[in-house]
């Protein structure tokens, strides 16, 4: 992925990992246009950062993913970059119904169907360019599970072998396949975690996924030093600890 010269499309980026990757991605050279369901938080974002391109999307709802990634296309045809960063994450108790369908459904919604519509909306376009990218984001957790968030642990894995799987089918075309793999990060993705002393904070994550994204063009996953341990928990035969650590810790600790 080439940061200085790409036009890259970040759904899900009015705040957190997404506009900060957003910014520096404009900062480095490249065309960025931020998607979000605020539109306030747009007008704020294009005011405060001019260059910045915006546009309302709901990656949740199949018709607004389909209406504004063509809005995106016919404003922006150079466009080479998506990055699918939009997602949540919930508590979940599955002692009953009552505490957790609601909110597992809303997760595969939002963290797996909206990936897979947003790629079914780019990459037939993306085949047109010479050199382009699709960015995925999973999480740590996609590799060792956090107790109280099952329908996030599993949507990231899916999300992760997804990855996987369609770097292989386009892998006879100009579209690379990129997964990040954040650790816990401090952002407003659940209470608490913005506050987060175990968590890794936002500007020295992006200055690190800013450089192997640099310095690692050609790379399939991009994996800071923090979420190491979690990814290769099972290869290194740390699993058990691992899954041990992550649950004895205040369970908003890791994301």
């Amino acid at each position: 992925m080439n940061i200085t010269e790409s036009t890259v499309f970040v759904p899900g980026a009015t705040s957190g990992i997404g506009l900060a990757l957003a910014l520096r991605l404009h900062a480095a050279g490249s065309t960025v246009i931020v998607g979000g369901r605020r539109t306030a938080l747009l007008e704020q974002i294009a005011a405060d950062h001019p260059g910045i391109h915006t546009v309302r999307i709901d990656t949740a709802d199949t018709a607004s993913i389909a209406s504004a990634s063509a809005e995106v296309i016919a404003a922006h045809p150079d466009v080479n970059v998506l990055v699918a960063m939009a997602g949540i994450m919930r508590t979940e108790d599955w002692h009953s119904p009552a505490g957790f369908l609601a909110d597992a459904e809303a997760a595969v919604t939002t963290n797996l169907l909206g990936p897979i519509r947003l790629v079914a909306a780019f990459v037939e376009h993306l085949q047109t360019r010479s050199a382009s990218t699709i960015v995925t984001v999973s999480s740590g957790l996609a590799h060792a599970p956090l107790r109280v968030t099952p329908t996030y642990n599993a949507t990231k894995a899916a999300i992760h072998m997804l990855s996987e799987s369609i770097r292989l089918q386009l892998a006879d075309t100009s579209v690379q396949v990129l997964e990040l793999v954040p650790p816990a990060v401090r952002t407003d993705l659940m209470p608490g975690h913005a506050e987060n002393d175990a968590a890794v904070p936002l500007d020295a994550f992006v200055d690190e996924v800013m450089t192997l994204l640099e310095t690692q063009p050609d790379a399939h996953e991009i994996l800071v030093e923090r979420v190491k341990p979690l990814r290769f928990s099972e290869v290194n035969g740390a699993y058990p600890e691992v899954v041990a650590m992550l649950n004895r810790t205040d369970p908003h600790a890791r994301a």
